[in-house]
């Protein structure tokens, strides 16, 4: 009896839980592939964002080198600035001293009449 054909009823009943091994099994596997591709693109986003990081300070020191030649190149412009007026005012001081010596009673003159100027100008 042990060779007995099994039954139409037997093999339905059989057949769902088959199934449920089948998809079981399947969606077990489908767990273990996800799982595999999101650690995969986990270790993607990780590597971009320090690719991302590196760009990032290869930027910075790119901007702070070229920022810190601007300055350098407006310090020395400004202090040529300064060292042409500078020059001017001495040239200027040495020019006016030498005409007070050379006219001084002109030059009392002419400050006795910018200040007299400068006086109406003040008044109003």
């Amino acid at each position: 009896m042990t060779d007995i054909p099994e039954t139409a009823a037997t093999v339905a009943r059989r057949a769902p839980r088959r199934r449920k091994a089948a998809a079981a099994a399947a969606s077990n596997r489908n767990e273990e592939r996800l799982e595999e591709q999101i650690s995969r693109l986990q270790d993607e986003i990780k590597a971009i964002g320090g690719t991302l990081a590196k760009l990032t300070d290869e930027k910075l020191r790119d901007a702070r080198s070229t920022a810190q030649t601007q300055y350098r190149s407006a310090v020395r412009s400004g202090q040529n600035v300064v060292d042409e007026l500078s020059e001017q005012v001495n040239n200027y001081e040495s020019q006016l001293a030498e005409a007070i010596r050379e006219r001084p009673l002109t030059a009392v003159a002419g400050a006795m009449g910018v200040g007299f100027l400068i006086a109406l100008l003040t008044r109003r």
